[in-house]
Formats: structure tokens, C-alpha cells, sequence
């Protein structure tokens, strides 16, 4: 379940759902979410789309090589250390950053992508550029 604690009426069904599983001895797990909105969730998607579609690699690639190593490195890149005593580099997901954060790793790529490749990623507030984006992701699809 998810509650909004900053709303009263969930408080009080949180509480009610906590009642009910102390009673019963239940197993639960406790997430706070501090995450990045859906709108920010999907509006990045769309410029590594559109990115992927202009410069002519995969989406994956453009999330991966561009997106994350090469503007984010700092946000994405992590070590941990394995059974064997040896680290390993590997990249968080895009659903652990904040708000902040992903703020931060989306005007990073429009203000690397465009310095860079050449290649110029709207602003959120550019109707007129984001749809001409779906449109050039939908044409490219087969491509990305």
C-alpha cells in the first residue's frame, strides 16, 4: 500500500493498516518515496528517444553510453564490493534519483547533447518542440 502522509485521510488508513498487521504478526516492508515525478519520468524518456532518434543509435545506447556515463557519471556510476572481496562499477537506476537529481541528469544531456552532438533537446515548456520529438520517435521507431 501507499500512503501520502502530508493528507490526513490517508494518515488515518495508514495507521489503521499498520493496527491490522501488528495484529497479525505480519511481515511488511516500509518504503519512504522521495522520487522523481511521473512527469519527469516521462519527459526524460522522450529526449533519449528523440536523442536516439537523431543521432542514429539505440535507445538503450542513448540512456547508457550518453545519458548515464557520459553527462551523469557522477549521479549513475557506483562500486560495490562482491563475495569475493573485488568492486564492481555498475550504474543505478534512473527510479533511485530524487527530484533534484533528475533534474540536474536532464539538463545535463540537453546541455551536453546539444554542446556536443550537435543535437538540441527541448525544454519542458516547448509544446511545439516536444510534439515535433513524439512525432520524429514514432517515425523513427523500428530504428530506436
Amino acid at each position: 500500500m501507499i500512503y501520502n502522509l502530508s493528507n490526513k485521510f490517508e494518515v488515518d488508513k495508514c495507521r489503521e493498516y499498520l493496527r491490522k498487521a501488528f495484529a497479525e504478526k505480519a511481515v511488511i516492508e516500509v518504503k519512504k518515496k522521495n522520487r522523481r515525478s511521473l512527469a519527469q519520468n516521462s519527459y526524460l524518456h522522450l529526449l533519449i528517444g528523440y536523442f536516439a532518434s537523431q543521432y542514429g543509435c539505440s535507445f538503450d545506447e542513448a540512456k547508457i553510453d550518453f545519458y548515464k556515463r557520459e553527462c551523469n557519471r557522477e549521479i549513475y556510476e557506483r562500486t560495490k564490493t562482491n563475495r569475493m572481496g573485488q568492486n564492481i562499477l555498475y550504474l543505478r537506476s534512473s527510479s533511485e534519483l530524487d527530484k533534484g537529481e533528475m533534474t540536474l541528469s536532464i539538463e545535463r544531456f540537453r546541455n551536453w547533447s546539444s554542446s556536443v552532438a550537435g543535437i538540441y533537446l527541448p525544454a519542458a515548456n516547448e509544446d511545439q518542440m516536444i510534439i515535433f520529438a513524439m512525432q520524429e520517435i514514432e517515425r523513427n521507431k523500428e530504428f530506436i
